[in-house]
């Protein structure tokens, strides 16, 4: 009997081992599944939050690069002087006086170069960084009959203003992103005159930026790519190619569905909807989150290709699936010493406790009282079990605080600090929500006056102090059920809770008078800042587009007044009315 049981041990320990080992496996299939699942979430999630980052981020090289540019060469179409050497070419006292305008602004452009075609008689006037053309602008004169020169009759046939075009002038064999200006007398074209940015040194400067797995493209209305670190993908001479001989961003999507998605996004950005869109997509042969944004004012779309894998490192989440694989065989070498030593009810016990911990991780766990080994057993899973409590907690708490960090970047403006658009529609949405059903709340809309002043004659630099100061000072005088945030570039938004419509007007006026003084800036100098703000109340089942627009057209009229002065919004009457200037 006793060896029948010898030759019988061997084999339930291996049934035992084995049956461990399947219960294992099973666990840890689905588990891997699922873990491989939240990490694949959470990397698209955060793919998605980085992609929104990358295209603002490519938004701002390509606007600082052009807006500066694309405003000076309207400022030149605006010249009386130049206009009326286009009406007379021939008289050389307009012409000397032309040139002299046409050198200063060149020296004011980056690429320190210009070109101007008198319509009259198509000459072409040219001068560059090294003023080669001093002793005599005029390079040549454009033609019809030329293809060389059908940007030009193309550029004058489009609507008044400038236009980007990436070319190579054959003529002066140089290639560009030309900025192309129509000179108008009312409805008669007198030419076309602007300057250019060296393709090279855009590409380098804006385009080819060294980041891992991004890739930056800036493309035009049709979609035709105007700049790419590769140039055999540019779309040059875009303003006389036909649509099918286009190099277009469409082209290098695989798949027809993502194609017609990515011309939605387009789409949606360019009609304000949303500021930034992206989506995954199958680029040359590959997954893809592709990002686009709008350059409003040039007429251009930057958009990101990121392969995500190489942009997040999938190894960070290794230690946490290693913690998880250690847990499980911890969690699997335990049963089986449990399974090996247990008897009778103190073993129903230990399993009861294992029971009440798989259903919930929280349930109070009584170790058993013995001190032989399935009492050590008992107290060692006790132990375990508050560990792990312990752990889920930390956990929960770190995952909240991440979270809360998210939610910061998401709902915060990083420059001021208050919220941004997205954040201050929440915020609205919770006031509205907790205030009382005959509490009426009150809107300002808050625009610093000539802001883009400020930003051409005192540098971006300083436009950001006033908006950080302009920010703090609206910040200190609400109180804590009010909300405040940067509706846009220059413009700020204020709710307050609970207000009839004369202390409405109070305190606008009173937030006016305090907006309204000199901002020191880090220099040591100061500079004069004024605001508009327009204001109204909020009646119930009003939403913030509606409220909004009453603001904005009080703003409207507190600018068509002339500015720094507070205007309440008048349901009553087609005009708001507006307050007396303040300060």
């Amino acid at each position: 009997m006793a060896a029948q049981q010898k030759r019988r041990a061997p084999t339930l320990r291996t049934n035992i081992l084995l049956l461990l080992l399947c219960g294992f496996i099973a666990v840890a299939v689905p588990a891997y599944w699922g873990f491989t699942t939240v990490v694949n979430s959470t990397v698209a999630q955060l793919g998605r939050l980085f992609a929104e980052k990358q295209v603002l981020f490519d938004r701002s090289r390509g606007m600082g690069a052009l807006t500066q540019e694309v405003a000076l060469a309207e400022n030149l179409t605006r010249s009386p002087v130049i206009a009326e050497w286009a009406r007379d070419e021939t008289d050389p006292a307009k012409k000397g006086r032309a040139i002299a305008e046409l050198e200063q602004y060149r020296q004011a452009f980056a690429d320190h170069s210009y070109f101007f075609v008198v319509n009259a008689s198509g000459n072409y006037y040219y001068n560059d960084a090294q003023n080669s053309h001093a002793a005599n602008p005029y390079s040549f004169t454009v033609r019809r009959d030329n293809p060389s020169d059908q940007w030009y009759y193309a550029t004058v046939a489009l609507d008044a203003g400038c236009h980007l075009n990436v070319d190579h002038d054959d003529e002066l064999d140089v290639t560009k992103v030309w900025i192309n200006c129509v000179l108008r007398d009312g409805p008669t074209v007198l030419g076309v005159l602007g300057t250019g940015l060296d393709l090279t040194t855009f590409i380098r400067d804006v385009v080819a930026f060294p980041q891992r797995g991004v890739q930056a493209i800036f493309v035009d209305g049709a979609g035709a790519i105007q700049a790419h670190r590769d140039t055999r993908y540019i779309d040059f001479h875009s303003l006389t190619n036909a649509i099918n001989e286009k190099k277009t961003i469409f082209s290098l999507i695989d798949r027809p569905e993502d194609r017609a998605l990515l011309r939605q996004m387009l789409a949606d950005v360019t009609t304000d909807k949303v500021e930034v869109r992206s989506n995954f997509m199958q680029v040359d042969g590959r997954q893809m989150l592709v990002g686009v944004g709008y350059l409003d004012k040039l007429g251009w779309y930057n958009v990101a290709l990121m392969d995500i894998d190489a942009v997040i490192d999938r190894s960070l989440f290794l230690p946490i699936g290693l913690l998880l694989a250690a847990t499980m065989i911890v969690v699997a070498l335990v049963i089986a010493f449990i399974v090996k030593v247990s008897v009778g009810d103190r073993l129903a016990r230990v399993e009861k406790g294992v029971v009440a911990v798989s259903e919930d991780v929280t349930a109070p766990v009584a170790a058993d009282p013995g001190n032989d080994e399935i009492g050590r057993l008992s107290q060692s899973f006790a132990t375990m079990a508050s560990t792990v409590q312990d752990n889920m907690r930390t956990l929960e708490r770190l995952v909240e605080e991440r979270t809360a960090e998210l939610q910061s970047l998401a709902y915060r403006d990083q420059l001021t600090g208050i919220a941004n658009r997205r954040g201050f529609a929440s915020g609205f949405e919770q006031v509205k929500a907790g205030s009382k059903a005959e509490a009426r709340l009150a809107l300002l809309l808050i625009d610093i006056d000539r802001f883009k002043e400020i930003n051409d004659r005192l540098g971006h630099q300083t436009g950001d102090e006033v908006v950080v100061e302009v920010a703090r000072r609206i910040a200190a005088v609400l109180r804590p059920a009010d909300v405040c945030g940067r509706w846009g570039g220059d413009e700020f938004i204020v709710l307050f809770s609970d207000l009839g419509m004369r202390p409405l007007k109070l305190i606008a006026d009173a937030v006016h008078r305090g907006l309204c003084n000199p901002v020191e800036l880090k220099n040591g100098a100061s500079v004069l800042v004024t605001v508009s703000i327009g204001a109204c109340l909020v009646e119930p089942g009003e939403t913030l587009e509606q409220v909004a627009d009453m603001a904005d057209a009080a703003l409207y009229v507190a600018k068509e007044n002339g500015r720094n002065r507070v205007s309440v919004y008048d349901p009553t009457s087609e005009r708001s009315h507006a307050g007396v200037q303040g300060g």
